[in-house]
């Protein structure tokens, strides 16, 4: 593993989790997550298992530490571990395509589709915890809106990325591209 994809994967989640940190909860204190757009944006620059394994693990201890949810952080921590490797997964099939932003951005709100479905599920059924609303309001109120707007963030956030990585000598998938 390379030290300066090391930084700019710990560079990602860290401007992920500030922006993360600055947006404010809605219903039952869920919000958009940020951490996840950059912890994509990291497995398409950085398409291996390692890298995804230390995306995904940052990212859902960065998501759970910073958590608005009660009793969340497990819940973070599992759901962004698995969302990162469905996401390599979907990444890897689509390979070929994955230069188009319409099917990236299409697979950002698949991927956050899963992640709150995956979240939700841990936090209400295996640990319990009782906000005061079922499953469906919270994924209609919450999911879905996110699953909106990271892909809005995505779309604003990733050409900019593109740029950078490309007039740098980072050696990621771009730069194989």
């Amino acid at each position: 593993m390379n030290t300066k994809n090391l930084v700019l994967m710990a560079l990602l989640i860290g401007i992920g989790t500030a922006l993360y940190v600055v947006i404010p909860g809605f219903v039952q204190g869920m919000k958009p997550d940020f951490i996840l757009t950059m912890m994509f944006i990291g497995i398409l620059l950085f398409p291996t298992l390692k890298e995804t394994f230390l995306l995904g693990l940052s990212a859902g201890v960065l998501s759970g530490l910073f958590t608005t949810f009660p009793a969340g952080f497990l819940p973070n921590i599992i759901d962004k571990s698995v969302t990162a490797f469905v996401f390599l997964a979907i990444v890897l099939v689509l390979k070929k395509l994955t230069t188009n932003m319409v099917v990236t951005t299409i697979s950002v709100g698949i991927g956050t589709l899963i992640s709150g479905t995956i979240f939700l599920s841990v936090a209400l059924f295996a640990m319990g915890t009782d906000v005061g609303a079922p499953f469906l309001i919270l994924f209609s109120s919450v999911v879905l809106p996110a699953v909106a707007f990271n892909a809005g963030a995505f779309i604003v956030i990733y050409p900019i990325i593109q740029k950078l990585v490309k007039r740098s000598n980072f050696k990621t998938s771009l730069s194989n591209a």
